[in-house]
């Protein structure tokens, strides 16, 4: 694990036990519990033809630094669904990322597409609050869990009926990802050690990964030429931030990444 990587968790540990600390788990549940149904995540990425884009709505980052601080969560998510993504991703951590849960709350009940949890999650309780907000599906780091935690959390985010995006960046953690039965999985090219990003990193691994898996690339997918190698290569989606992010006009954007600006 990278000493940034260490950082972020150790911090989401403290911030967790605040958490246990201060909110009312049966409440939290309750609240779980009342949210709409999940809206099929997987579903929304697998099923169409092409590769889909997951947009991301990213404030900041410890390797880009700030981004676009001011950003409004909902403008940007409205954007994104005018512009054709298939679904969206919300940083929910706050202090590496300024992002948050009520991000994700306001964003799932005012958008249609299916949203995902972007955080470090290491316990159920953030599951729960994840399903709490209104989340479809949320996103689980190989590298930051170990086997017995990793089996956990895949088995509590299904039990909600959401989906769960497995990522992993070190090829020894994808027979880890395998054997869970997870059927949503994504590469990373950013080197946590770096934070360099490289588009061959999923071109290779992309070959060890079974048929029937939904293979997501994450990170530096910048153009259109980016996501027709990745295609070729039998990516199904890759999640974007940055580029999105950083656009004068995310809407065209989205449209020239899926190929679809000419015929608007």
């Amino acid at each position: 694990m990278s000493d940034i990587l260490e950082q972020i968790v150790a911090h989401k540990q403290r911030e967790l036990m605040h958490k246990r600390a201060n909110i009312s788990w049966p409440n939290l549940v309750r609240q779980a519990e009342g949210s709409t149904p999940p809206r099929g995540f997987r579903r929304a990425l697998a099923e169409p033809p092409g590769v889909q884009i997951i947009a991301e709505v990213k404030r900041a980052s410890p390797s880009a630094g700030m981004i676009q601080p001011q950003a409004d969560a909902l403008t940007q998510a409205r954007l994104y669904a005018q512009g054709g993504a298939a679904c969206l991703s919300v940083l929910t951590d706050e202090h590496y990322f300024h992002g948050s849960l009520h991000d994700l709350e306001v964003i799932s009940s005012a958008v249609s597409l299916p949203v995902l949890r972007k955080d470090f999650v290491l316990d159920v309780f953030q599951v729960v609050e994840a399903r709490a907000a209104g989340a479809d599906a949320v996103l689980l780091i190989a590298e930051i869990l170990d086997d017995k935690c990793l089996r956990r959390l895949f088995a509590e985010i299904r039990n909600w009926g959401m989906d769960a995006l497995v990522e992993f960046y070190l090829p020894e953690n994808l027979p880890r990802v395998l054997d869970l039965g997870a059927d949503l999985v994504g590469i990373n090219n950013r080197n946590l050690r770096t934070f360099q990003t490289n588009l061959e990193h999923s071109l290779k691994l992309a070959r060890s990964i079974p048929n029937h898996v939904c293979l997501v690339s994450e990170s530096g997918i910048r153009n259109r030429e980016d996501i027709v190698k990745l295609a070729r290569a039998g990516v199904k989606a890759v999640l974007i931030g940055e580029t999105l992010m950083r656009s004068a006009d995310p809407v065209l954007t989205l449209r020239e990444l899926t190929g679809h600006h000419s015929a608007h």
